[in-house]
């Protein structure tokens, strides 16, 4: 079973995919695998550098400096994610098991992608603003007014609840929300 889990950032996707690695499941972060293609996949960063120039510095992709310009503009992520998902979903397809071993795919964009293609079941995970702006400001070091930016710049909750087979909604603590996620997890495996 393939579980494709999306949610914008600070939902707790990370809390649910920790909950099915409990359950011997294998999870591909697809901004995980983003930020190593990063590193590793140098026509990527021309690619990016090509589009939003300035953007690489030292061989390296200034994440701020691009957030700065792709999140207050939804043209400018629209052609980013062009960019980035088909390498992304081309590093996901040679990680993805082989013999059946349960396994989720986390993204963010993962209808946009194509990736829910490959997903049996696709998991929406949603929490309410506040609590999600005070954690990637805890998670990610980054002022309010940024974090608040990037919060703006992702889907609202109706679009997971329209495109999304399940919702989990993480609204308690995050071991309350871990166990909700355990149980939904074992409802299919």
């Amino acid at each position: 079973m393939i579980f494709g889990i999306t949610g914008g950032t600070g939902c707790g996707k990370t809390t649910a995919l920790e909950a099915l690695k409990t359950l011997g499941g294998v999870c591909l972060d697809c901004d995980a695998i983003y930020h190593d293609l990063l590193k590793t996949d140098q026509a990527l960063l021309a690619a990016i550098e090509g589009r939003f120039p300035g953007v690489v510095k030292a061989g390296q992709l200034d994440r701020k400096a691009l957030g700065r310009r792709v999140f207050a503009d939804p043209a400018a992520l629209a052609d980013l994610n062009a960019i980035t998902h088909a390498a992304v979903k081309q590093r996901v397809l040679e990680l993805l098991p082989k013999d059946g071993t349960p396994a989720a795919i986390d993204a963010i964009g993962l209808f946009e992608s194509g990736l829910d293609q490959l997903c049996g079941v696709t998991v929406g995970i949603l929490a309410p603003k506040a609590d999600r702006l005070r954690r990637i400001m805890a998670r990610d070091g980054i002022s309010e007014s940024y974090a608040q930016m990037r919060l703006d710049a992702q889907p609202e909750d109706s679009y997971f609840r329209e495109k999304c087979g399940f919702i989990l909604e993480n609204t308690g603590t995050e071991a309350d929300f871990r166990r909700k996620s355990i149980d939904f997890f074992q409802k299919f495996l």
